[in-house]
């Protein structure tokens, strides 16, 4: 593994083409679950399960690549809410994905194992590819999306999320990006944005591209100039790219957040209305059972008092459960409420009046396609999408990168270093990234 790394971090041509005649390692280092602790929480709160106790690093064998694979080097990683809710067996094990997916292939039975390697961002280099594999080769710098998807089915020809075998690389699959290396298949592969860092390149992977498909995509909400678009959590991991999107494309966003931190980090993305829950004291939920109407009222007040009398076009909605009946109520007639993740619970509740009688929609939404990830990490390469990234961790701390972003510490993304044995590596066109300094700094909080 030295020297690989030693390879990569010489970043010459030289240097890369010299990686294909060196020996894949049979081993490596990688963060994981373990199928024997998959009832360590139980009873507990989800609140109360702790990723630093599941989480643990631990030498695994290097997977056989197969056709239409390919092995990367992972010089870093990030943490997303899927990291958590791997690390705390919510809502399911994941070892039952694992399973179910081990008997699907003789290519995927290499899947079901009594661990499970997580992560679904990375950004890293090539290291072999398997038979069919045309477009990459050893060497190749690359970030990856975490669709993983066989295409065998007709369903997904017209739109790769709606494959029956659809699954989330590193979350549903095995192998993820928290580690020293890697098992994608090919087709999640995408050129690495030259001017970034490792870290910073692969921080953007799944939330960069769940928010394209959710806001910007025809397959979402599909937003346009002048919408007035309402993103809750506006600072975090999803919802900073999603206002990104929003500023850029012309669109109106209100941001909500729950700190002045928070608020202020969304006005250096460009943000002018923001709504700091925590400053407002809005208390959707009277009890555990019960909502507060009145206090969707409130909210709603607040937010054409911003705009200037309007509401919402759209809604970008990811935490669920808490806030979902306020997110349809002030929609705006004809309006669309996008949704994913339910990161405060699954269950939700809301007057389907205000859904019915005002011509509501809610859309679905979960990752996205090839293309609109492709999309997404293009408009980071080109300088339009900055990284939000707030927090760097070893690859060894990854259990307490994991608590921060089950305890909602965290703005933005926090990356991992895997293979990269510092911050700052990786950067090829300064020329670029000079132009874009201020606002890749602006977004890293400096």
């Amino acid at each position: 593994m030295d020297q690989i790394r030693a390879a990569i971090n010489a970043g010459t041509p030289e240097a890369l083409a010299e990686l294909a005649a060196l020996e894949v390692p049979k081993a490596y280092q990688g963060m994981v679950v373990r199928a024997e602790d998959d009832e360590m929480f139980a009873g507990l709160e989800t609140r109360d399960k702790d990723p630093r106790k599941s989480l643990r690093l631990q030498e695994v064998p290097t997977p056989e690549v197969g056709p239409g694979e390919a092995l990367v080097a992972v010089m870093a990683s990030a943490i997303n809410y899927n990291t958590v809710w791997t690390s705390i067996f919510e809502p399911v094990s994941t070892f039952s994905f694992l399973k179910r997916y081990g008997r699907t292939s003789e290519l995927a039975r290499k899947h079901d194992q009594p661990y499970h390697v997580v992560g679904s961002d990375l950004a890293g280099v090539v290291l072999k590819v398997g038979a069919g594999v045309t477009k990459w080769r050893t060497g190749d710098r690359v970030v990856a999306h975490c669709l993983s998807v066989e295409l065998e089915d007709p369903q997904g020809h017209d739109d790769t999320m709606m494959d029956p075998q659809q699954r989330i690389w590193g979350f549903e699959t095995n192998f993820g990006g928290l580690a020293e290396l890697a098992l994608v298949k090919s087709n999640q592969l995408m050129p690495k944005p030259e001017h970034l860092s490792w870290e910073e390149a692969a921080s953007p992977g799944l939330v960069n591209s769940t928010a394209y498909r959710q806001l910007v995509s025809h397959n979402g909400a599909n937003m346009k100039q002048g919408d007035v678009v309402l993103i809750w959590g506006a600072s975090g991991g999803l919802g900073s790219y999603a206002t990104q999107f929003a500023v850029n494309g012309g669109a109106i966003p209100v941001c909500v957040v729950s700190s002045p931190e928070k608020a202020e980090l969304c006005r250096r993305m460009g943000a002018e209305l923001i709504i700091d829950r925590s400053a407002e004291d809005y208390r959707f939920w009277s009890d555990e059972h019960t909502q507060d109407p009145q206090e969707w009222k409130r909210f709603g007040a607040k937010i054409r008092e911003l705009t200037g009398g309007d509401d919402p076009d759209i809604v970008f909605e990811h935490p669920g459960r808490e806030t979902f009946g306020a997110s349809v109520y002030v929609t705006k007639r004809g309006g669309t409420i996008v949704t994913c993740a339910s990161t405060s619970g699954y269950w939700h509740e809301f007057d389907n009046r205000y859904l019915w009688m005002s011509l509501k929609r809610i859309v679905g939404s979960h990752f996205a396609n090839y293309r609109e990830s492709w999309e997404a990490n293009r408009l980071i390469a080109k300088g339009a999408v900055h990284p939000t990234l707030s927090k760097v961790y070893p690859l060894i701390e990854t259990g307490q990168a994991a608590s921060d972003v089950h305890r909602n510490l965290h703005q933005g993304k926090v990356g991992v270093l895997c293979l990269a044995e510092r911050e700052g590596l990786g950067i090829l066109d300064t020329a670029f990234r000079a132009r874009h300094e201020a606002g890749i700094n602006r977004f890293r909080g400096v």
